[in-house]
Order: structure tokens, then sequence, then C-alpha cells
């Protein structure tokens, strides 16, 4: 019995998990476990760069400088990267 291979996300589901975070809609513990998680189930998988790159963000934006200390990552960084990701889709916005 062979098992499907996963398919890797969308760009548009990845660009939707960058502006979650932002909006406030998913927590970024939820998307970096997603991510971790995606990532993992791709091992082996074609998976185009800018997807594995943004995957690869994604897997860490729950990162903090210490115990009770804020995020690594401000929303400035996470915007930042949401637009690196558009622009290495080739996504203008």
């Amino acid at each position: 019995m062979t098992t499907a291979q996963p398919i890797p996300p969308s760009h548009a589901d990845l660009e939707a998990r960058f502006a979650a975070i932002l909006s406030g809609s998913q927590s970024r513990d939820e998307v970096d476990r997603w991510a971790t998680r995606t990532m993992l189930d791709l091992e082996g998988v074609e998976v185009d760069e800018a997807a594995w790159w943004a995957l690869g963000i994604l897997a860490g934006i729950d990162l903090h400088h210490g115990p009770d200390e804020p995020y690594l990552h401000d929303d400035a960084q996470v915007r930042g990267w949401l637009s690196e990701f558009r622009e290495r889709c080739g996504i203008i916005g």
C-alpha cells in the first residue's frame, strides 16, 4: 500500500498565515506548529523556493527574546517578511 505524497501549501495559504498573525486571527504559536509540522511532512517532497522560505520563517515565528520577554520578531518584521514573500512569488501588493 502506498501513501499519497503530501502537497505543499499554496502561496495563497502561506500569505494567509502571515496575514493571520498580523490580524490576530491565528496565534504565532498556532502558525509555528502548523509550519513545523508541514515542513516535517514535506521532507523529500519537491517544494518551490518561495514556499520553503516562507515555511522556514513561519516555523519559529513564536520565538521570544527570553522567558516573559516580547517576541524576537515584531509585527513590523512580519510585515516585511510578507512583502518579501510576495516579491519572491511575483505578487504585487
